[in-house]
């Protein structure tokens, strides 16, 4: 099977970076525990290496990540999903986001659910003008578990949050940045290659310590919610609806939620 996640190492002028490409474009960059269990020994590679100075997450593909792959999940029982599905996520994820270095979401594409959830736990956003941005877990029943609504609501507001969160539509690239869900706009995937290089460029100048500090003191600003939002997806996913839902999604039909 081919690798998930790819991982690579750049260098400019004795300056290097990291480079994490989700490789899963034949079913969206759809995530999975496999991928899951890539990503934290990438994040292990990376932490070991006092070199990197900064990290650029991006995908191949027509999507950045269309979520969570609901075949990993959708069979799981409550405390399964707890255990073995949001609480891993949240820790990898975390460590993504504790990362000294700075960390770039270049978002080529559709950026949803989980996969928004990705790119959140980044420290700067990039994405072109056509993609679309979304956390539309509620339209299955089930909820953003991976912190995706604390992120949300630190980074453009409660009120922005409730929007997304609860409508569960996408929103364009443009609305994004407006909103400051993400801090740049590019108009193609030349121009965001263009702007990603800059922006590479800048941090591998700045100093390292300075930006892990700036990382740190940053980071105070969130609370540690992991148990309260792995409590929350464990019930959802335990509701008729969630089931509904998932029986939906598979039948490629409408769900038919009853508040059960």
């Amino acid at each position: 099977m081919e690798t998930e996640i790819l991982f690579s190492r750049s260098e400019k002028d004795g300056m290097a970076w990291a480079e994490i490409t989700l490789n899963r474009p034949d079913k969206g960059n759809a995530l999975n525990m496999p991928m899951f269990r890539q990503l934290a020994s990438i994040v292990s590679e990376i932490e070991a290496d006092r070199s990197l100075r900064a990290v650029v997450i991006r995908a191949r593909g027509r999507f950045f990540s269309t979520g969570g792959d609901i075949k990993a999940w959708g069979a799981l029982t409550p405390h399964e999903m707890s255990r073995d599905w949001i609480l891993p996520g949240i820790e990898v994820f975390d460590r993504l986001a504790r990362l000294p270095q700075p960390v770039i979401a270049a978002i080529s594409g559709h950026a949803l659910g989980g996969g928004l959830e990705l790119a959140m736990a980044a420290d700067l956003r990039i994405a072109v003008r056509t993609a679309k941005l979304g956390s539309p877990e509620v339209t299955l029943g089930m909820i953003a578990g991976w912190m995706g609504v604390s992120r949300l609501a630190g980074i453009v507001g409660v009120a922005r949050a409730s929007h997304l969160a609860l409508l569960g539509t996408p929103i364009t690239a443009e609305q994004a940045l407006d909103w400051g869900l993400i801090t740049a706009l590019a108009e193609d995937a030349d121009d965001l290659e263009k702007q990603l290089g800059g922006w590479i460029e800048r941090l591998c100048a700045n100093g390292p310590a300075a930006m892990a500090l700036t990382k740190g003191i940053l980071a105070t600003a969130h609370r540690d919610l992991r148990q309260h939002h792995a409590s929350a997806a464990a019930e959802a996913a335990g509701t008729e609806d969630c089931r509904e839902g998932v029986r939906a999604f598979m039948e490629k039909r409408p769900p038919v939620f009853r508040n059960l």
